[in-house]
């Protein structure tokens, strides 16, 4: 996003009615104390970084569903204590009751609730499935919030998000895809979506609203860092979402998909490279919302904190907002081509915010390999998979340029935050295993957690050419 939420507010506000400037109100106070009216007054003189006058965004329905599906980190695993447990803005979710599965959609004691945390009913047990399967702080509330706050503030209107979360904790695609395996309470997550979507088509129509789903939220990986295919089963899986809910809802709007990294799991994951390169080969559909080497992790490495959730749902809902509200063409910080020059090579970048800029507040990645402790996150192979010491990098531009100690050859491998240390990053905050100092300069900061959010460059690995 080109823009900090602040430009939006005061662009708004003249326009605000009196009963509806509480909300505004606070978020407006929140960006004079944390200084954006500042950035505000260099960033407004550029015209391209603001909605057109008189746009209306995409916003066809008065409710709007958005399902996350994954595994541990899609449900909150280890985020607690709760943190987001009132609904500042009219979002929804579907309350089950006490109903055991399977739920019939047209059971009378289902009904509509405000969004909340936990959202969904807690996990009793491990392994888990939907309806009881939350463990904690989801990135859901958070991203609600984020829409309704940035919609509100850039359109004038109101934006009113329902979610749901069916994702199973420590569970691969094989238990999360349509038709998926069947194991004890494990493999009903993409009925439980399916359940969840009829159920509230019903209600939106009881209500007199009208419903439709416009994202699903990706949070997984892990357990499928070693699958080759994954790529593929992504793709599918957002096949078989589009159809399938479109049924449902009688929409024609697409889906979008938004899927981040995981960084924890595995060196050289092939989950971690096709949740990025998915969004290079099907940027209409998906797109990668980038890394979450930067958010703050309990002492596993694997699991966020809960503001590391809230966090993570602050960025999907910024994406959201660039991509299925506004409908830009929104992509993370990601590589386009390597060049290499004998000991050189060069990376150019797509960088939403420039300039490029290294963050100075995270601990130095790879400091236990010798050959990449100047690297900043960067990796260099030769074909063979030998590591090639690095002696700099720079910034160039779009570009990193990295200095080698010798040539890497035909066939050399450029990598970024794929390959672990021992131990989690420690400073300064418990991180997860794979991270790098790269980032743009995006202005943005979350409306609930007041935390800015440069865009982080996507883990990768990618052959110089």
């Amino acid at each position: 996003m080109r823009y900090p939420n602040s430009v939006f507010l005061t662009e708004a506000w003249l326009k605000k009615k009196p009963d509806d400037t509480r909300q505004t109100k606070t978020y407006l106070a929140h960006f004079i104390r944390t200084g954006f009216i500042c950035a505000m007054l260099t960033i407004i003189s550029a015209p391209t970084a603001l909605a057109k006058p008189g746009t209306r965004g995409n916003l066809p329905w008065d409710w709007t569903g958005i399902i996350g599906t994954g595994q541990s980190l899609s449900v909150g695993a280890q985020g607690f204590p709760l943190i987001s447990t009132t609904q500042p803005f009219g979002n929804l979710q579907l309350s089950t009751g006490g109903l055991p599965w399977p739920i019939d959609p047209n059971d009378t004691h289902l009904s509509m609730v405000p969004l909340v945390e936990p959202v969904g009913r807690h996990s009793t047990n491990y392994p888990s499935s939907w309806p009881e399967n939350i463990d904690g702080e989801t990135p859901h509330t958070a991203m609600a919030n984020e829409i309704t706050a940035l919609v509100r503030a850039a359109l004038d209107r109101d934006f009113i998000s329902v979610h749901g979360a069916v994702g199973e904790n420590g569970q691969g695609m094989i238990y999360l895809k349509k038709h998926a395996v069947q194991q004890g309470v494990n493999g009903h997550s993409y009925e439980a979506a399916l359940v969840e979507t009829k159920a509230i088509t019903r209600l939106a129509k009881a209500a007199g609203k009208t419903y439709g789903v416009s994202a699903l939220i990706v949070t997984h990986g892990e357990s499928d860092a070693g699958n080759a295919n994954y790529e593929k089963e992504l793709r599918q899986l957002w096949k078989d979402y589009s159809a399938d809910l479109r049924v449902i809802t009688g929409q024609k709007q697409k889906i979008q998909m938004i899927v981040s990294q995981q960084n924890s799991c595995a060196d050289h994951s092939a989950s971690t490279q096709a949740q990025w390169k998915i969004g290079v080969d099907y940027p209409k559909d998906i797109v990668c919302s980038g890394p979450k080497y930067q958010y703050p992790y309990v002492a596993d490495g694997v699991h966020l904190m809960a503001e590391g959730y809230r966090q993570l749902g602050e960025k999907y809902g910024q994406i959201y907002f660039e991509r299925v509200v506004l409908g830009k063409d929104w992509q993370p910080l990601e590589p386009t081509r390597v060049k290499r020059d004998s000991k050189t090579l060069t990376v150019h970048f797509h960088v939403p915010v420039p300039p490029l800029v290294w963050a100075t507040n995270l601990e130095l990645p790879h400091q236990s390999i010798a050959e990449w402790k100047d690297g900043k996150g960067f990796e260099v192979q030769r074909a063979n998979g030998e590591k090639v010491a690095i002696v700099s990098v720079t910034i160039s531009g779009d570009a990193v340029v990295i200095v080698c100690a010798s040539d890497p050859g035909p066939g050399a491998c450029v990598g970024y935050a794929m390959v672990g240390e021992k131990q989690p990053m420690q400073t300064p905050l418990k991180g997860t295993f794979r991270w790098g100092l790269l980032r743009d300069s995006d202005p943005f900061v979350g409306a609930s957690t007041e935390v800015a959010q440069p865009n982080y460059s996507v883990a990768f690995e990618k052959t110089a050419r």
